[in-house]
């Protein structure tokens, strides 16, 4: 499909419109994706309101992209954790049935 056909939406970043291509149903999720990296791109600005548009903009991608990968690695570490607690019960439940 070509972006001229695309449906858009508008965003506020730093309090300036943008018009997004976006998928129809997708709205809420733009939505939301849009609010939290504002909330990102407000606090580094609010913190140094001498940088520009485009360097609180990479600074708040790095920060969440940071966000996630932190919450990535849990996730594996968790999913790691199940598979031990799994094998462990295999384990148990093999032992159960050999008596």
């Amino acid at each position: 499909m070509s972006n001229a056909k695309r449906p858009t939406k508008e965003i506020t970043l730093l309090g300036r419109g943008y018009i997004i291509a976006c998928d129809t149903g997708e709205e809420a999720k733009l939505d939301r994706a849009a609010r939290y990296l504002d909330r990102a791109m407000q606090g580094i600005n609010a913190q140094s309101s001498v940088l520009g548009s485009e360097r609180v903009a990479i600074m708040a991608a790095l920060n969440i992209t940071h966000e996630l990968l932190e919450a990535m690695d849990e996730h594996r570490a968790g999913e790691e954790n199940l598979n031990r607690l799994n094998d462990r019960l295999e384990r148990a439940l093999a032992k159960t049935r050999q008596s």
